[in-house]
């Protein structure tokens, strides 16, 4: 696949990882597709191994989905700049603590957001485990079975190079 392609795939990918975070998008599917195209051009075996993977992850993970408490975000403070700072925060954990790192990222951004919009500890803490409760829950496992998809991409486009 040449240059041009793979950073067609690689937005298609991160508008995925956006996606996840912005309700009514559906996120997850634009990385599966991303990494669909992907496979389907490259045509070796570790590209149907990661494609076979990650269907089986992200369908897993959609059954989870339907098994936790349902959004309730109404009354909470959960804004764009929320989701930002969460996904920024869910993405640099991911970098900076490989894998793992991303759910103490998330919900670290989310708190940063909510220090920021309340000024104090304490009320900053208690409105993190509010929206964690309410949405944040759901987006973080959808989130984080994203970006695994998307980093075993990354492994397997390095390795192939």
């Amino acid at each position: 696949m040449d240059v041009p392609q793979l950073l067609l795939v690689g937005l298609v990918l991160s508008l995925g990882l956006v996606g996840v975070l912005i309700p009514g998008v559906p996120g997850t599917l634009l990385v599966w597709a991303g990494l669909l195209w992907w496979a389907l051009h490259e045509r070796s075996a570790p590209a149907w191994t990661l494609l076979v993977a990650a269907t089986a992850l992200l369908l897993v993970v959609q059954v989870v989905k339907w098994q936790l408490p349902p959004r309730r975000a109404r009354g909470l403070p959960v804004t764009a700049r929320t989701g930002v700072f969460a996904g920024a925060g869910a993405l640099l954990g991911f970098v900076l603590l490989p894998v793992l790192g991303a759910v103490p990222g998330f919900v670290g951004g989310i708190y940063l957001c909510e220090r920021l919009r309340l000024g104090t500890h304490g009320e900053a803490w208690a409105s993190t485990r509010a929206v964690m409760r309410a949405a944040g829950t759901s987006v973080l496992v959808e989130l984080f079975a994203c970006l695994l998809v998307v980093g075993a991409w990354v492994g397997v486009v390095a390795a192939a190079d």
